[in-house]
Order: structure tokens, then C-alpha cells, then sequence
């Protein structure tokens, strides 16, 4: 009964908002969001907590997708292209950071690489007859040479040129590497729980580390914009992923939200 009377109440919320005129519903999202950062704000204030809250829920969207693969036994509904790009982007970005100096990102990083090549291992080989490879349509060029290209021109400064490419590269096909899933389920239109906590965990991932960038410009008055140290357009090009890897997942949330809420198990997406 708590629940149910929990439930109602939002799903009125959520009626009357998807009747709104799209100007309202942007307004409506613009107050969500900046009421959700001067909550973070307020709460956490040591900044590299949010870089460890964002690889800590991507590391439970993989646990959650660890769980599906070993008890369900299927790997219906799930991008290999985006697992191998997540692959990817890890370990370059580890290579770096054990380059530079290791901390607590490096071991979450091998921790959830590790667990990525066992996805893609699964995926490909022992659940290869339940992958839908015909749905999995997004070629991995078209991600990986834009963010290879803008790599090569925009990239932190530092004493060792490849390691600061890598690093830029890493932070960039990042950004897009939901692209293949999103464009999956997007062919798809329903998607099943598993797969729809798998992404919603990247969409809080996101949120966070985005979150991070913000409120340090904020902080700082702007000035961090303009950092030389961060070599010439670096630092905002690194804050404009940010905002687009949260844009790009921000539409799905807000159908698991609502799915959530109407408590239906199914996420199902507009045509």
C-alpha cells in the first residue's frame, strides 16, 4: 500500500507534466538539473568524490550486467560495439594514469576493465547466438576517427605529447560510446530491466562526473575555463563532452523514470 500510494501521486506528476508545452517541459528540465547540482553542491564538497561516484555507478551498471549474463544466460538487447568502446576508452585512460601517477581511479578502472573484457568475451563467444548483431548497426569508425581527429588538435598540455592525445582520446569516445546501445534500443523500442538499469547506472555515471566540471567553473568564477595549463580550447571541449555524454542519456532516464514510476518492468521508447 505505501508503495501504490507513493506511486500515484507521481504518476499524476508525470501526466500532467508530458502535457505541457514543450517550452514548459524544458523549463521544467533546466530546474530539475540546476536543483540537482546545488544539492551536490551542498553536500559534497570535495570535488574528486563525484569522479569516484561516477566510475562507482558505471561499476554497478556492469555488476548489473554481470548478473544478467550468468543467470539469464542471454545477451539479448545489449550493444557488444558499446562494451568494446567502453573497453576501449578503459584502457587507454588506465595506460595514462599509470603513466602519470596511480590513485583510486586507476584501480577502479582496471577493476571495471576487467569486468568489461568479460562481458565482451560472453557476448561474443558463449551467448553469441542471442547477441542481435543485426540491430547492433552503428559502424565504430564513424565514433572512434572524429575523436581520434579532435584528439590530435585538442588535448591537455603536458610533457609527454602521446600521453596527452591518448588522454583526450579516451575522454572523448567516452562521451559517445553509449552511442551504439542507444541506437540499439532505439531499433529495439522495448527494453527489457536488466539493459535499462545497465544505462539509466551510465546516465547517473554521467551525471556525476558532468556535475564535477560545473560546479568547479563555478567555483572558480569561470577562470578554470582558461586554464593554460590545459592547453589551448582543452578545458571547455573537456566540459562540452561532459554535457553532451549527459545529454545523450538524459532522454532515456527520463522514459526509465516514468517507467519506474507507472511500475511497469519494460521500458518502452517513442517511435
Amino acid at each position: 500500500m505505501g508503495e501504490k500510494g507513493v506511486q500515484k501521486p507521481l504518476q499524476k506528476l508525470f501526466s500532467r507534466v508530458r502535457k505541457q508545452s514543450n517550452k514548459v517541459k524544458t523549463f521544467l528540465g533546466v530546474f530539475t538539473v540546476l536543483t540537482l547540482l546545488v544539492t551536490l553542491k551542498l553536500l559534497i564538497h570535495e570535488h574528486n568524490h563525484f569522479f569516484v561516484l561516477a566510475e562507482f555507478a558505471h561499476f554497478i551498471g556492469i555488476l548489473v550486467l554481470i548478473y544478467k549474463l550468468s543467470t539469464l544466460k542471454t545477451c539479448s538487447g545489449l550493444s557488444l560495439k558499446t562494451q568494446q568502446l567502453t573497453a576501449t576508452f578503459l584502457f587507454v585512460r588506465l595506460y595514462c594514469s599509470l603513466q602519470i601517477e596511480g590513485d583510486i581511479h586507476t584501480l577502479l578502472d582496471l577493476v571495471t576493465l576487467v569486468a568489461t573484457f568479460w562481458l565482451i568475451y560472453m557476448m561474443k563467444y558463449k551467448l553469441k547466438s542471442s547477441y542481435m548483431a543485426d540491430l547492433d548497426n552503428m559502424k565504430k569508425y564513424v565514433v572512434i576517427v572524429p575523436c581520434l581527429v579532435i584528439a590530435f588538435f585538442i588535448h591537455p598540455r603536458t610533457n609527454n605529447l602521446i600521453i596527452s592525445i591518448l588522454w583526450a582520446f579516451a575522454t572523448y569516445i567516452e562521451g559517445v560510446s553509449v552511442l551504439p546501445q542507444l541506437r540499439l534500443m532505439q531499433n529495439v523500442k522495448i527494453i527489457e530491466p536488466f539493459t535499462a538499469h545497465y544505462v539509466f547506472a551510465l546516465g547517473v555515471s554521467r551525471f556525476f562526473s558532468c556535475a564535477h566540471w560545473i560546479i568547479k567553473v563555478y567555483d572558480t568564477a569561470g577562470s578554470y575555463l582558461s586554464l593554460t595549463g590545459g592547453g589551448f580550447l582543452w578545458i571547455p571541449m573537456l566540459i562540452l563532452a561532459e554535457i553532451v555524454q549527459t545529454f545523450v542519456l538524459a532522454d532515456f532516464c527520463y522514459y526509465y523514470v516514468k517507467s519506474v514510476i507507472q511500475g511497469q518492468m519494460m521500458v518502452r521508447l517513442p517511435a
